[in-house]
């Protein structure tokens, strides 16, 4: 029997959702009891796999791409001819419950094996990228994977009969609205989360996003985007601090992370912001005398 690598460490702050590569060796071996949902997408060239989880057993080959849930507190049993690698994907189950509250659906998540979904595989690179890059987008943006996960296995388990029709747009007030971004205002050289920003707006994680999206005509983790471009763009101008002060002042968390959103957001380079801003303050002093 082969132990399986641990997945994360214990953290005090649990997230709502969190990535992982791992190695998976060959033989057989039970997985680790693991307090939330657990998606493993396999990496890489075919493998054949038997997999059982209670009386529920299943053999096949794994293919990139595809996928299998361990639900909350449950283990399985695998037995693989060879090595493999694994993307851990680890949703919180609290979320879960919340966005089945939401979608009036049942939480209760079911054990399964080679499945496999457009949409969970991109979230699935989409958090890869974040983790192997460093997180650039931050806490915020891997909270918004975790909703669309949340509301994606949720749906994909749910017969198409019984899945609620799609309720009416609405839109986070605007008051509500101008305090969400008033407090996003106040700390974007911290790190954010989408249950704080909710809890600033009065309303649950699953409500919230598209109560702001409506609103702000963009997703959360987009505007919080936008508005720390903006101040790294107005920082750089000035033309007073190193572009290590400024990615940290703006909420990035290294300078070459600032640089890449400059350049998507605004098309420029941060060297290019200071020389316009050189500019300005030069023809100023000109138009001045």
């Amino acid at each position: 029997m082969t132990n399986r690598p641990t997945c994360y460490p214990v953290r005090e702050e649990v997230p709502l959702l969190d990535v992982l590569t791992s190695p998976v060796p060959h033989g057989r071996f039970d997985s680790p009891v693991d307090g939330r949902h657990v998606l493993c997408l396999h990496l890489g060239a075919p493998v054949p796999v038997s997999y059982r989880a209670c009386r529920y057993e299943r053999q096949g080959t794994r293919l990139h791409g595809q996928f299998c849930v361990v639900p909350a507190g449950s283990s399985t049993r695998w037995t693989l001819t060879a090595p493999a690698t694994s993307l851990l994907l680890r949703l919180n189950p609290s979320l879960m419950r919340e966005t089945a509250e939401h979608m009036r659906l049942g939480a209760e998540l079911a054990p399964a094996i080679h499945l496999r979904d457009p949409q969970i595989e991109h979230i699935g690179w989409m958090m890869r990228a974040e983790e192997q890059d460093g997180h650039p987008s931050g806490r915020i943006f891997a909270d918004s994977l975790a909703s669309a996960l949340a509301a994606r296995l949720l749906a994909l388990q749910t017969p198409a009969s019984r899945l609620p029709a799609a309720a009416p747009a609405r839109a986070l007030p605007a008051w509500r609205l101008r305090a969400v971004q008033d407090y996003i205002e106040a700390r974007l050289d911290q790190e954010l989360t989408l249950a704080e920003l909710a809890a600033v707006a009065g309303f649950s994680v699953s409500h919230f996003k598209e109560l702001f999206r409506q609103a702000a005509g963009m997703p959360v983790h987009r505007f919080v985007l936008a508005r720390r471009v903006e101040r790294a763009r107005q920082l750089l101008q000035e033309g007073m601090l190193t572009n290590t002060e400024i990615a940290l002042e703006a909420g990035f968390s290294h300078p070459s992370h600032m640089a890449r959103s400059v350049r998507q957001v605004l098309g420029l380079t941060p060297a290019q912001l200071r020389d316009d801003g050189l500019r300005k303050i030069k023809s100023a002093v000109f138009v001045s005398k």
